[in-house]
């Protein structure tokens, strides 16, 4: 999934920090935001600051999950599936 987008970072949680991930993301240019594990020899350096924000994306997702025909998602077509989600985050928007 990374391969069709390049973001100027990528927002993880530390389930995410494996060597194997962070070097391909340094590789393309993209910068790792992913805590280290307790146990991860030495710990690499990361933008709290950033990582702040992986909170909204998360609230977001937890918002929209409410809303009973996207958190079982009723429709079998993608694209009526994406104009479910479209209208619930207009609603959510608006209040």
């Amino acid at each position: 999934m990374l391969d069709e987008v390049t973001p100027k970072a990528f927002l993880a949680d530390k389930a995410y920090d494996a060597d194997a991930l962070i070097g391909t993301l340094e590789q393309r240019g993209i910068v790792p935001v992913i805590p280290s594990k307790a146990n991860h020899i030495r710990a690499r350096e990361t933008d709290f600051a950033l990582y702040r924000e992986r909170n909204l994306v998360e609230r977001f997702f937890n918002t929209i999950k409410q809303f009973r025909a996207i958190a079982t998602r009723y429709d079998k077509l993608a694209n009526t599936f994406l104009a479910a989600v479209q209208m619930v985050g207009i609603i959510c928007w608006l209040k």
